[in-house]
């Protein structure tokens, strides 16, 4: 008998794979979009430099999937 949290974990199926960056580039784009507070300085923003690159690696083509996704 297999333990509740000793389960062996299961890969994610690629709707459910899509769904997860679908939702980081969400995520990552209202963080990126926020205007920079006033008298404050510009680069104050926090957001995943992670991201980030694996976005400018992205084929321009998956790029608008992954933003329309949540529409």
């Amino acid at each position: 008998m297999i333990k509740p949290d000793m389960r062996p974990r299961r890969r994610l199926n690629a709707s459910r794979k899509r769904a997860l960056q679908a939702a980081t580039v969400s995520v990552f784009l209202q963080q990126y979009g926020r205007k920079a507070q006033r008298g404050v300085e510009p680069n104050d923003r926090r957001y995943s430099r992670d991201v980030e690159k694996a976005l400018k690696r992205l084929k321009p083509e998956e790029f608008d999937l992954l933003i329309r996704e949540d529409e």
